[in-house]
């Protein structure tokens, strides 16, 4: 592996290990459980699945890779992607993903949690990250599992970060219809005001009579 590959990989290690401490430390701080992907009336266990997938993935697969090299010969994601401006794009990425996911999970507060269950979730977080992006979080990772392929360009790296894709997209929806349940019309209000990934809407204005 070069020194800007080493300096990626051990940046999304960094952000696992941040991510793991920084969710007991916000646990404590609730005083309650935040692991909500076993309980609650909607089924979390596909996207739970492919989120260990994904991580734990993305942790060991580029240690093996430096170790025993690619099993895949002539793997053609690593050929068409190879060069060193690739590697420092998808460098900056890793960095701008993992800096987004810990930051926003921190300004959660005591509302962080991960999974969604009735009656287990905080207040509306709606400032900082999350004036902008309804979930910013997924955002940042989903940036982080990018540049890590672009750093890394080969078909099981690739095959990781489409398991965090789809794990973020039922993820997601499952919390919005739980939230939406739950906390009711200030919810809606938000969604109404806040785009799922990134961007805000325009209050809709009274036609003029």
């Amino acid at each position: 592996m070069s020194p800007m590959e080493i300096a990626s990989y051990l940046m999304v290690v960094v952000y696992v290990i941040s991510f793991l401490a920084m969710s007991a430390i916000l646990a404590k701080e609730a005083g309650r459980p935040i692991w909500l992907f076993g309980k609650g009336s909607e089924p979390q266990g596909v996207p739970a699945l492919l989120f260990r997938i994904a991580f734990i993935g993305g942790v060991l697969w580029p240690l093996g890779l430096a170790i025993f090299g690619n099993p895949i010969k002539a793997d053609p994601l690593a050929i068409w992607l190879d060069g060193p401006w690739f590697d420092v794009f998808g460098h900056l990425l890793v960095v701008v993903g993992a800096c987004i996911a810990i930051i926003s999970q921190r300004f959660m507060g005591v509302s962080w949690r991960i999974g969604a269950a009735e009656g287990e979730l905080g207040p509306i977080v709606d400032g900082g990250p999350f004036a902008i992006s309804r979930n910013p979080v997924f955002v940042g990772q989903a940036v982080l599992f990018t540049g890590l392929f672009i750093v890394l360009p080969n078909l099981i790296q690739i095959a990781l970060t489409l398991a965090l894709f789809a794990a973020i997209a039922l993820q997601v929806r499952i919390e919005e219809r739980v939230l939406a349940a739950s906390l009711g019309e200030p919810y809606r209000d938000y969604q109404r005001r806040v785009r799922r990934w990134i961007g805000t809407r325009r209050p809709r204005t009274a036609p003029a009579r």
